[in-house]
């Protein structure tokens, strides 16, 4: 009866962002720092945050927005318990991890979904550095929105790996789609709402919170390590004025260091970057597209007393010689035959249907990027029985669900991606597979020439990559869309790696 009682009041408030003062309010993150062999808890939890002065009822792992960042040596294995204390049955997916199949926490496929009040154990392995995060893979438009989500910061073998700098900071990016009161636009209780082009947000949060302030002393070298943790929002991120380095994504370096003036990172990519400030000032993060423009923070830089110096190491673009030497086992597959080639649509039912196609084309610029939600009238009627996001496999012409790509261990397989321009509604798709490692090789035909190894890549409109992947990972793997409406509303897809 009083586990029916919160499942009711949790739920709708949830649901409608409510306040209520039943539950704590919500501890900024925390660093675990584990070592291997150890044994600690996760636990989703119902807690209160304040927004814009506002209270909501809200999610977080062990009451903290974002979720504690387990920081681990890479090579190690921990133990991780989980009590679902919310009100929604939940697993816990760990984000670009290559762990072993039972443990990646697939509802109906590795597991089964954690009741309210039950439990789950996690075995979790660490066997690449850089950085990952970890979510629910149930009702992410709701759960993941709504706080489930923290950071895995695997450090590597050798800290030298990494140049020196002054200071690390980890960045958050995530959004919230309020109404013109402040409170919450309520969710879909049955199935995801705004599913046609995902729910952006309105109000901008780092680290779960809309204020955001670092201060650095001029000369500071500081390393970011950037997730997207948004339900559907593309940033593009810049720090005017600073130089920036771009280091890594999402399992860690690149093959070269790259100067660079922004950053597009899309929902579940991550990115290394260094900044180096020379002069005192004041300095904005900034989410600057073609529709639109947010400060996400600011960088306060004073005079002031270094013992030493990083900009030389700063200015030198290093090559990685241990990441080249990785990957040129595989540069003998760079040209072999596509093996598999995945288009990316959507089927839309009746009249609807037919006024999006006279429409194709006209929410979306040249980067092949939505970057806001151009269509609300639209994206808030449509139901979203009335179509479904599609990964069509070209060679069968099943999509989703219904087919199943076989691999074998130390298959070394290309996958071609086409986002189809003329469906009823083309849109960019981040394309997360679990499980496995991969390269992007080229993107509309070029080939990139500075490569690192990915879990998630983003296809805009119109475009199509080549990627190939390191199948290392036996098992049953999911590979989906992460915007996580589109995820919600069928797009998602299997494969199978055998021994």
């Amino acid at each position: 009866m009083i586990k029916k009682s919160i499942y009711i009041i949790g739920f709708s408030a949830i649901l409608a962002g409510c306040q209520s003062a039943s539950y704590p309010e919500a501890l900024p993150s925390e660093v675990l720092t584990v070592a291997d062999g150890d044994h600690i808890r996760i636990d989703p939890t119902i807690v209160q945050k304040t927004i814009n002065g506002k209270s909501f009822t809200m999610y977080g792992y062990n009451g903290q927005i974002p979720g504690p960042m387990i920081k681990a040596p890479q090579g190690a294995t921990i133990t991780i318990d989980s009590k679902n204390h919310i009100d929604y049955e939940t697993t816990i997916h760990w984000h670009g991890l290559r762990l072993d199949n039972e443990n990646d926490g697939v509802p109906d496929v590795t597991m089964d979904a954690t009741a309210p009040g039950e439990s789950h154990t996690y075995t979790v392995t660490f066997p690449d550095e850089g950085m990952y995060w970890y979510h629910p893979h149930v009702r992410e438009d709701i759960q993941q929105d709504m706080g489930l989500y923290g950071n895995l910061f695997v450090t590597p073998d050798d800290p030298k790996e990494y140049n020196p700098v002054d200071r690390q900071e980890v960045i958050v990016l995530d959004d919230l789609f309020l109404n013109k009161d402040g409170t919450n636009t309520p969710y879909g209780k049955d199935h995801p709402n705004y599913a046609l082009m995902g729910r952006f947000g309105n109000v901008m949060l780092v680290n779960g919170n809309t204020s955001y302030s670092k201060e650095f002393i001029s000369g500071d070298v500081v390393r970011f390590y950037i997730t997207n943790v948004a339900n559907t929002r593309t940033f593009q991120l810049s720090i005017p004025g600073v130089k920036l380095k771009r280091v890594g994504s999402d399992v860690g370096r690149y093959e070269r260091d790259e100067f660079v003036d922004s950053i597009t990172i899309a929902p579940a990519e991550r990115y290394i970057v260094e900044a180096l400030f020379t002069k005192a000032g004041t300095y904005n993060l900034l989410h600057k597209s073609p529709l639109a423009e947010f400060s996400l923070g600011t960088f306060t830089v004073t005079n002031g007393q270094k013992l030493a110096s990083f900009s030389k190491e700063f200015n030198s673009l290093r090559m990685y010689d241990d990441v080249i030497s990785d990957i040129d086992a595989f540069r003998p597959y760079f040209d072999k035959p596509v093996d598999k080639t995945l288009r990316l649509s959507i089927d839309i039912d009746g009249a609807m249907g037919m006024m999006h196609m006279g429409m194709a084309g006209m929410h979306h610029d040249e980067t092949g990027i939505e970057w806001e939600d151009t269509m609300p009238m639209m994206n808030t009627t449509m139901a979203s029985e009335d179509f479904q996001w599609k990964l069509i496999d070209e060679e069968t012409g099943k999509a989703n669900m219904d087919f199943n790509w076989k691999f074998k261990v130390g298959d070394k397989v290309k996958v071609r991606i086409m986002n189809d321009e003329n469906s009823a509604h083309p849109m960019q798709h981040p394309i997360h597979f679990h499980g496995q490692r991969f390269l992007v090789l080229s993107e509309d035909g070029v080939p990139k020439k500075n490569l690192v190894w990915k879990d998630t890549v983003l296809v805009p409109i119109g475009h199509e990559v080549e990627i190939l992947f390191d199948i290392t990972n036996p098992g049953d793997w999911m590979f989906h869309c992460h915007i996580a409406e589109h995820l919600s509303n069928g797009m998602m897809g299997m494969f199978t790696v055998s021994e």
